[in-house]
């Protein structure tokens, strides 16, 4: 995907990278905003969620993120809170 820019993986991606390859529906949007908000989460760990749920579409080979997509991202982000 961004390969020419010397990106290989989904971690890899900046912000500009993430707008351009997570584009969220209008009920993911307002799912990942119900997370953000109810989780305290940083924009930091909005953009790890983002490419977590890249991620999950890829192995799902999906082009655009689903919201089932995106909550398995947020359960996986509040997984990781409750172990460390």
């Amino acid at each position: 995907r961004f390969a020419q820019e010397g990106i290989y993986c989904n971690a890899m991606m900046k912000p500009k990278q993430i707008r351009t390859a997570c584009e969220l529906d209008q009920v993911s949007q307002v799912l990942l905003q119900e997370a953000v908000q109810k989780l305290g989460l940083s924009a930091r760990a909005y953009h790890r969620i983002l490419k977590v749920a890249r991620t999950i579409a890829d192995l799902d080979q999906e082009e655009r993120i689903a919201p089932h997509h995106l909550l398995e991202a947020v359960q996986y982000r509040s997984l990781d809170r409750r172990l460390f």
